[in-house]
């Protein structure tokens, strides 16, 4: 499976509103996890079973609640049992369909 999420703390205190030290956090968790992943601008996407993801999510969320007072998680799943390699084989799929346009 193919989980995408983005987690950051409010409440912070922050007069700039900048969460970087908080997502910062979270990506350490993730890229620590040895699963395959990917972060962007706005979403961190991670790969794997279902319980080892969500592990990892879980303890990513811990660590940015230890930057404000309440935590916020959005996640988007691609539930695909049976396949693995499409953190990078969906977009290799897009970019030959384009290149074939």
């Amino acid at each position: 499976m193919l989980v995408a999420f983005s987690v950051a703390p409010s409440g912070t205190g922050e007069t700039d509103g900048s969460v970087h030290d908080a997502v910062a956090a979270a990506v350490r968790i993730v890229r620590e996890s040895g699963l395959p992943n990917h972060t962007d601008a706005m979403f961190t996407t991670l790969e794997g079973d279902w319980d080892e993801v969500f592990a990892v999510i879980k303890a990513a969320t811990d660590a940015v609640g230890a930057y404000g007072s309440r935590v916020s998680l959005v996640l988007k799943a691609d539930i695909r049992p049976g396949f693995s390699g499409e953190l990078t084989g969906k977009v290799e799929r897009l970019e030959a369909a384009l290149g074939q346009g």
